[in-house]
This record gives C-alpha cells, structure tokens and sequence, in this order.
C-alpha cells in the first residue's frame, strides 16, 4: 500500500466522508483512500490545474465527495425500485459491489487532470488502474478484474461524447453533471469570465435528488435566474440523455424567489 497521509499537509476538507451504510466494501477502500498521500496530491495538483492555471470550478476533493455522494443516492434510489445493477445482471455480485464501483469512478473520474485538461479522461485511465492494484487487493482476484474494468468503464464514458453500456456507468456520469450550485460556480464568474456557461452556472441554487412517484429518481434543479436552463437543458440533459438510466430520472427546474436575481448589468461583445 501507498504511503499514508500521516505528518502530510492535508486538511479536514481532503477526507471523504459518505453514508457507506455498513457495505464494508466502502467503508475498506475509504479507509485507504483517505490515509493515501499519492491521492490527495493528485486532488492537489489537479485543482491547481484546474482554478489557479485555468480559471475553472473545482476539480478536488470537495467535487469528488459531491459527485460520490450523488452517485450512491442515485444507485440507492434505482435498487430501492428494483433496478438490476450490470455487476449484478452480468457477474451475480451484490449492490454493494455496484456501490464500490460507483464510489471509485467518482473519487478518480477526473484524476487526467493533474496532466491535461484536454483528453483527461483518457489520462485518468491509466492512474487509475495503478491505484487500483493496491485499493482492490483485498479482493479475490476475479472480483478485483471486474471491478476494475467496470470503474474504468465508468470514467472513460463521462466524456461528453461517452456512452455507457453500464448502469454505474450512467450513475456516475449523471452525478457529474450534478455538481452545479451556486456554491459550486463562482469561481469563474467572480474571475471575471462572463459568459453562458459562468452565468448560468451561478444561477444555480440547489440540486435535490429524491425518490420520484412516475420515475424511480426525481432531481428537482432550483434557481434564482432564468438563464440557469443553459446547465440544466444543454449539460445536465445531455449528460443524462446519453447515460443508458434516463428512462429512471426525471428532471425540474424551479426559479425561486419573488424576483430572479440580476447577475449582470451589461455583457461585452468586443473581441
């Protein structure tokens, strides 16, 4: 096993905490995780990537929590209704086993971007299968195949053009997009980068995701501008359309308040 985080310079905000709901899969692999000092780096270098050197949102570990937390909600809500996970269909294993691959395709979907911004999902691959050797040896050696191959499934398919041939896969892919609140998107309106997508971002209130009464998952989108749809139709639906699970999700969005906030006074069309 890697080395640990002990006498590292790693805050209370790097360790990832979720509701394992006693799967003993999560609560081993989480214990590595967040002793791990080669991950945590990674988060490191990959927001500096990501915030200091391209002015984006966060791509660190509070993005990795969101998107784990979203993703086990999500699988939660789809076995409570019945809905057959591919690692149960394909290889007779328990959810909990659909539960680890959503957790790490979650933790290390966007690791590429400690190298490149462009193309990282591709990176992310191979960094990922290394740290999979030692996060997955407590596995016998069949599971620990499988379970590989279904997390790296799950991170080459939340490319934009990704299409996954797995439920966890579609899981994990939409819990990405889900990371949208405001908190989430100020950083590169406040930067200064006006545009459709900083502008609709920050409109984002709040995203719920709850048990739905047509459809196994309802994600109610909450907003305090109207040009919040931009996230919602262009890239929460996108990303949904292609997932393999939209027959399972529906999807609201609500502008809150008496009146929608004013997130601009003018807009600067000169190149």
């Amino acid at each position: 096993m890697r080395k640990k985080t002990k006498n590292a310079n790693f805050s209370s905000q790097d360790l990832i905490r979720i509701p394992t709901e006693s799967n003993e899969l999560l609560e081993k692999v989480l214990q590595e995780i967040n002793r791990n000092v080669e991950v945590k780096t990674l988060w490191r270098v990959m927001n500096v990537n990501a915030i200091e050197r391209l002015h984006m949102t966060d791509h660190g570990s509070v993005h990795f929590q969101i998107v784990a937390n979203s993703g086990l909600r999500l699988l939660r809500l789809l076995v409570k209704r019945k809905i057959e996970m591919s690692v149960t269909k394909n290889y007779k294993l328990s959810h909990k086993y659909a539960e680890l691959v959503v957790l790490l395709a979650s933790l290390f979907h966007d690791l590429g971007m400690s190298i490149n911004r462009e193309g990282h999902e591709d990176f992310s691959l191979f960094l990922t299968e290394n740290l999979l050797k030692d996060f997955l040896s407590f596995l016998p050696t069949e599971e620990r195949v499988i379970i590989k191959s279904e997390v790296l499934h799950a991170i080459i398919s939340h490319r934009s053009d990704g299409r996954p041939i797995t439920v966890e896969a579609g899981i994990m892919r939409v819990a990405d997009a889900l990371d949208m609140s405001q908190g989430r998107s100020r950083i590169p309106f406040e930067a200064g980068n006006i545009d459709i997508y900083s502008i609709s971002a920050y409109a984002i209130d709040n995203v719920e995701i709850k048990e739905g009464k047509e459809k196994p998952v309802q994600i109610n989108v909450y907003m305090n501008n109207s040009s919040g749809i931009f996230q919602v139709d262009q890239l929460l639906k996108s990303k949904l359309e292609n997932s393999g699970i939209s027959q399972y999700i529906g999807i609201k969005a609500f502008v809150v308040g008496e009146a929608e906030k004013k997130l601009i006074n003018e807009f600067d069309l000169t190149p």
